[in-house]
């Protein structure tokens, strides 16, 4: 691709990060007035959130893997449909269980953006240039997080309703659809003899729910040592173990085994993990902190996390141009690594009195802290590996990332409903108010304009005392993230798409055959630095 085309399908990249990325984010402020107009619980709230992250991560390595076989173009645009009826589908909810369905084949287009939009972007640019264009992707992930959260609660609050939290991400994706249409050309290798690992899809998908709806329930319905954790955990392990062995023997294995354990890769991984567990685990219940907590509208909330998105804009556009420049990139995972602990203990301190000023230092290193790891994270494993495997590679690690962030906001999530609970029950036991006058008659807690003015108060209080305990959780898992970091060799990146001792002989399987508008164009590219290997 010439210089204009990847400027041309990048801007379209970006927009479908924007629309996958604005999807979770615009309903951040909004969920608790959704949940409560559909008399939701606590636990339907974590799941209107996880059920997405949990679609997106079973189906991240699949669609990963498929772009390493197919057209990543067209993989792009299908997941791009996907996401569209999912929209439509969560629009027209009429109960949060219908909301969580909706959501959740939402989240399969949404893995398939995710993981496709960092491989199309491989594909086309070098990772020391990448450097500095994951600044732009840091600004678009900061514009969307910081514009979402704004969008959906000036939509709540207007007479549009929460429905159109929904329906609004619908004519931004079939714009993305018709620009990427239009500017997207990368070459597609065809082999042979391809085999899809459905099965290893389906026990990794099979192993991981089972645990995530395990965490969801532990410690309400039913006691942590108990017959149904024994049945559950078991099960899900067991299942796990299946799977890898079945991708050991896969011919092509979804996550294959053999990438996930360079020492990179897996450190990245690691990485990735913690982080994700504490960004998404965290930051996921901000909205209802404020809201919940403190007492503002969706508006006002989405207002008061800018601080968070200002800390990712900044951190990721700069760290990107620095990268970029120096062609190295460990130092500044480790200080974001540093940064994110640091500002999740800072939020660790907070309760529904805490100044906002305070509130917003802590958000702000949190935002700069996940600025400059999340994204590079992933470059270091691209810079890592051939060409040929950018695709299974990339999508080992968003798979992990969302992995990470489907625990964190099931286990969070879980955590900060039993604290609820807790805290309401002992605050009604000393005004002297049965314990559960207020839970059973028709509204749920997170209903407070049905909740009486006593009740509302203890609940508000409830919520914003617990919200700092999840976020002590968040520090201690993200100290993970810092392990991970400093276990990194001294990475200098590349200036090739493709690894100079692959370049010669792109290796493309028995039979292969290069095909699209620029067969063979990634070649060209790293032969700026390497032998010209021949086309296809």
């Amino acid at each position: 691709m010439s210089p204009r085309q990847v400027k041309e399908a990048f801007a379209g990249l970006l927009l479908v990060l924007f629309v996958s990325m604005i999807s979770g984010t615009i309903v951040s402020t909004a969920l608790p007035r959704i949940i409560g107009a559909l008399n939701g619980s606590q636990s339907q709230y974590t799941w209107v959130v996880t059920a997405t992250l949990l679609a997106a991560t079973v189906t991240t390595p699949i669609w990963g893997k498929l772009s390493d076989l197919f057209s990543k173009k067209l993989l792009v645009q299908i997941s791009i449909v996907i996401f569209v009826i999912g929209s439509l589908l969560a629009g027209m909810s009429q109960d949060a269980g219908q909301l969580i369905a909706a959501r959740a084949f939402q989240g399969i287009g949404v893995g398939g953006l995710q993981a496709l939009v960092q491989v199309a972007i491989a594909a086309m640019i070098s990772p020391r240039e990448r450097g500095r264009y994951n600044g732009l992707l840091g600004g678009v992930m900061a514009v969307a997080t910081v514009g979402g959260p704004l969008l959906g609660g000036l939509i709540v609050d207007s007479w549009l309703g929460w429905r159109w939290c929904f329906f609004i991400g619908v004519p931004v994706s079939i714009i993305a659809l018709v620009v990427l249409q239009k500017t997207l050309h990368l070459a597609t290798v065809r082999r042979a003899n391809v085999k899809i690992d459905f099965l290893g899809a389906a026990l990794i998908a099979a192993g991981v729910s089972i645990l995530l709806i395990w965490v969801s329930f532990v410690g309400s319905s039913f006691a942590w040592l108990s017959w149904q954790t024994a049945a559950m955990v078991g099960a899900g392990l067991v299942i796990l173990a299946i799977a890898v062995w079945v991708e050991s023997r896969a011919a092509e294995p979804v996550v294959p085994l053999q990438i996930i354990r360079r020492r990179t890769t897996a450190l990245a991984i690691l990485g990735s993990l913690a982080v994700g567990m504490a960004m998404f685990g965290g930051a996921v219940f901000l909205g209802q902190y404020f809201q919940i907590g403190r007492g503002y509208s969706p508006t006002e909330a989405g207002l008061l996390t800018i601080p968070m998105m200002v800390g990712v804009l900044f951190s990721s556009t700069i760290s990107g141009q620095l990268i970029s420049r120096t062609g190295k990139i460990k130092p500044y995972i480790v200080a974001g690594t540093i940064i994110l602990v640091v500002g999740f203990a800072v939020l660790s301190t907070i309760d529904h009195a805490t100044s906002l000023v305070y509130v917003s230092a802590g958000m702000l290193l949190v935002g700069v802290g996940v600025g400059m790891s999340m994204q590079n994270l992933v470059l270091a494993v691209q810079n890592d590996v051939q060409l040929r495997d950018l695709g299974a590679a990339s999508s080992s690690v968003a798979f992990f990332r969302s992995l990470g962030g489907t625990i964190g906001v099931s286990v969070l999530g879980a955590v900060l409903a039993r604290r609820v609970s807790d805290n309401i029950t002992r605050e009604l036991v000393a005004a002297g108010v049965p314990a559960n006058s207020g839970g059973d008659s028709g509204a749920s807690n997170l209903n407070l304009a049905e909740l009486a003015e006593p009740m509302r108060h203890i609940v508000r209080a409830a919520y914003g005392d617990a919200t700092g305990h999840i976020f002590l959780i968040s520090a201690g898992i993200a100290v993970l993230g810092i392990v991970a970091a400093l276990l990194f060799k001294p990475i200098i990146l590349r200036n090739t798409v493709d690894k100079a001792d692959t370049v010669a002989a792109p290796q493309t399987g028995e039979g292969a055959t290069a095909v699209g508008d620029d067969a063979g164009s990634e070649f060209e590219t790293a032969g700026a630095s390497g032998p010209r290997g021949p086309r296809g």
